[in-house]
């Protein structure tokens, strides 16, 4: 290829960090833990803690990071935190220092092979008067690409009118804005058969961007570059519905044009887990708005994400662009100030 083969979705784990939100914090921490385990089920939670402590090396060690990059012929990652690190439920003080630690933190992980990691930081999403403090801090203060996102926080969903100063500023940047849901709030309801990922992620992704669109956050900032982790969940296989709802209803016409148009306007990686809903993304958003994703080094992720890209029985065009061509137009158009 003539272009840097690039996962645009890999995670970093901060224990340090961790450690001292729960440090100054013991009883937020012990609730959270509480509504993971009745979100995720117990049976889950024993599948996971096992998985993730096996994998803490790979999340956390440089050398170690690069090994795996090499054996998948990844030759760029984007690393952006484990999402158990967005800490929503956090007050304005904690928060605002668990973004600005987690972006040193970033910052420095990727500095220890600059040439082959690019960092993505945080913001507290959950206090929108201090949002763009922070996405400051990581794209201008720590020399970061962008930032990851949650699909909601406390009550903050992403039509809320008070994300306006953030998706101006994002949009003056040029960032990349990474959108990663953790959590779904149907609860219980998916508190078994591992559900709360299977089914919850790709219903926050679809929440979320819902929200973003039908609000005509797009609209009005037309320069975003927001990506959307495990292929934008079930909304670009059910764009119809919301085009038909646009075209009938009122109510879901605050955006100017069919929402399915928006599509072409986001981009969305490749963790998809099956070869025909890979090229139907592609067809359905177009070839320049997806990217590589592995989810690295999760179990949920792609092994081979190289591999799976290339058992989709794309063109080489298409699959070059997939593979490197769009994160690399991302990042060339990236940060202006």
């Amino acid at each position: 290829m003539s272009v840097p083969i690039t996962d645009v979705h890999a995670h970093l784990l901060m224990p340090g960090l961790h450690a001292e939100v729960e440090r100054r914090a013991p009883e937020l921490v012990a609730e959270a833990a509480a509504l993971d385990l009745r979100r995720n089920g117990a049976e889950s939670q024993a599948v996971s803690g096992p998985m993730v402590g096996a994998r803490i090396p790979k999340l956390t060690d440089v050398a170690l990071r690069l090994a795996a990059m090499d054996a998948q012929g990844v030759d760029v990652q984007w690393v952006s935190a484990s999402p158990n690190h967005f800490y929503p439920w956090a007050p304005e003080g904690l928060a605002v220092w668990a973004a600005m630690e987690a972006n040193r933190l970033i910052a420095e992980h990727v500095a220890q092979a600059p040439d082959r990691l690019v960092g993505l930081g945080l913001i507290p999403l959950q206090h929108p008067s201090r949002i763009v403090e922070y996405l400051d801090d990581a794209v201008l203060g720590r020399g970061l690409a962008g930032v990851e996102i949650s699909s909601f926080a406390g009550d903050v969903e992403l039509s809320d009118e008070r994300l306006e100063p953030f998706w101006a500023r994002a949009a003056e940047l040029g960032c990349v804005v990474f959108l990663h849901p953790f959590g779904c709030s149907l609860d219980e309801r998916l508190d078994r058969f591992y559900l709360a990922n299977t089914v919850g992620q790709p219903t926050e992704n679809a929440v979320a961007l819902s929200h973003l669109i039908f609000a005509g956050v797009l609209d009005r900032h037309p320069g975003l570059r927001l990506v959307a982790a495990h292929g934008g969940g079930y909304l670009p296989t059910a764009m119809g519905r919301s085009d038909h709802a646009w075209r009938v209803r009122p109510d879901a016409r605050r955006c100017a044009n069919e929402p399915s148009s928006y599509l072409k306007k986001l981009w969305f990686d490749t963790v998809v887990h099956d070869p025909v809903a890979l090229r139907h993304l592609i067809e359905t958003a177009g070839a320049s708005q997806v990217v590589l994703g592995s989810d690295f080094p999760f179990d949920m992720g792609l092994d081979d994400p190289v591999g799976f890209v290339r058992s989709a029985a794309l063109s080489d065009d298409i699959a070059e662009r997939v593979l490197g061509g769009n994160a690399q137009a991302l990042l060339a158009s990236g940060v202006r100030v």
